[in-house]
Order: C-alpha cells, then sequence, then structure tokens
C-alpha cells in the first residue's frame, strides 16, 4: 500500500501530465548555466532563482556544496555545455549549525556500529561561516583543473526569510 507521501505524488502527478506540454526540450538546458544550491526543503529555486523549465541544470545537496556537485558539474558543463554556474547557499542552512563530531555522534547513536563504520572519515562539510563557506566553494571551483577557466562562477547568498538574494563574489 503506497505511503500518503507516495499517494500525494501520484495524484498531483497526473494533474501534472493533464497540463503538460514541454516534452520537446532539447537535453542540454537552454539558458547555459548550472545552480548549485542547498537541498533545504524552503528553498524552490525555480520560483526564486527565476528558473523556468529547460533553463538550467539545478544540482542540489545539503549546505548547496561545490565539492559534492563536482561530478554533476563536469557533467553539466563538459557534456550539456553549460559556460556558467551559480553557487546559491542561504541564511538560517542546518550545515551552520553542528561540527562533523557532531554528525557522526549521531550517526553512531542511531544506527550503531555499522553506520559509524560506514561513514567512518566522511567529512560532512559543515561551515560555521556562511559567507566565507560561499567564497570557498567559489573559489574551489574556479581552481578546480575540472573546471576550465572560462567557465563563469559566481557565489551568492539567499535569504530564506525575504527570499531576496545577494551577491557574495
Amino acid at each position: 500500500m503506497a505511503t500518503p507521501v507516495q499517494q500525494n505524488l501520484i495524484a498531483k502527478n497526473q494533474e501534472y501530465v493533464a497540463s503538460f506540454h514541454q516534452g520537446g526540450l532539447p537535453l542540454p538546458p537552454g539558458k547555459k548555466y548550472a545552480v548549485v544550491t542547498c537541498m533545504d526543503a524552503r528553498i524552490d529555486p525555480a520560483a526564486a532563482y527565476g528558473i523556468a523549465l529547460g533553463d538550467a541544470h539545478v544540482i542540489r545537496n545539503a549546505g548547496g556544496n561545490a565539492r559534492d556537485a563536482l561530478r554533476s558539474l563536469v557533467i553539466s558543463e563538459q557534456l550539456l555545455g553549460t559556460q556558467e554556474i551559480l553557487v546559491i547557499k542561504h541564511t538560517g542552512c542546518g550545515m551552520l549549525t553542528f561540527k562533523n563530531e557532531d554528525a557522526h555522534a549521531v550517526v553512531e547513536k542511531n544506527l550503531g556500529a555499522g553506520g559509524k563504520k560506514e561513514l567512518e572519515g566522511l567529512d560532512f562539510q559543515p561551515f560555521p561561516d556562511l559567507e566565507k563557506a560561499v567564497k570557498d566553494d567559489v573559489t574551489f571551483l574556479k581552481e578546480s583543473r575540472a573546471i576550465p577557466d572560462e567557465i563563469t562562477v559566481s557565489g551568492w547568498i539567499y535569504d530564506v526569510e525575504s527570499g531576496g538574494v545577494t551577491s557574495i563574489i
């Protein structure tokens, strides 16, 4: 039996299919850019960043982390032609609230020795300073040999309370 979340997926998808007319969009993003942003449920990248279906690749992970997104970014720009990367972190991010040792302790408490062993040495990549984290990720991408110099990389902060964005770098 389907869970309530699965039931909602099915029902909302049926509504979407009934009015969907954009199946012919090309595979590469039309505006040739990628966004790296957080998986936080308070962020709607399409609405907040003005991204229409087919415009851009949106890569989401905990903290909008560029290192975690590198594989997808390389595919985006090398195979699908993107020419710009926007790194967009946000205020009130959960990654500001803990340290690596905290995350590892929670894993051990909740998942036991097996979970601890499997994630041993994993850097959860938390950060104590939001603006510095944006700058660090932009620097990481600009210095990466996997991202060509001609790719434009910029960093932003999205404010979850106002909905506004601020350019950082």
